[in-house]
């Protein structure tokens, strides 16, 4: 019961369920960081994935996003290693926010 209380009252700022390739894809090409040594570095090179992850066999970064979205059994590996997405709001800002997305506001 508890859960689903905080789950109620965060809704509104989140967004769940199972994304599709493109969207990933995506999200790895224009927001992928790589953790190398605890420090974020872009992933504008493949051997900085090789590095890193070609034990694994994940030596580029279509590798990467495969393993990622088929849960492959690296997945562990290669989701510590991407740095979480940092996203930013709309260019226009919100509209409506105290209302929810399903009742015509933004949030």
């Amino acid at each position: 019961k508890a859960i689903m209380n905080m789950l109620r009252v965060v809704e509104p700022y989140i967004a769940y369920g199972y994304p599709n390739l493109k969207t990933v894809k995506e999200m790895i090409y224009k927001r992928g960081y790589g953790k190398v040594n605890k420090d974020r570095l872009p992933l504008t090179d493949n051997t900085i994935i090789e590095n890193a992850l070609g034990k694994h066999d994940i030596i580029c970064i279509e590798d990467l996003i495969h393993e990622i979205y088929t849960v492959g059994p690296a997945f562990k590996e290669a989701s510590n290693f991407l740095w979480p997405f940092k996203l930013s709001s709309p260019k226009g800002g919100f509209i409506q926010k105290r209302r929810h997305y399903i009742e015509g506001g933004d949030a």
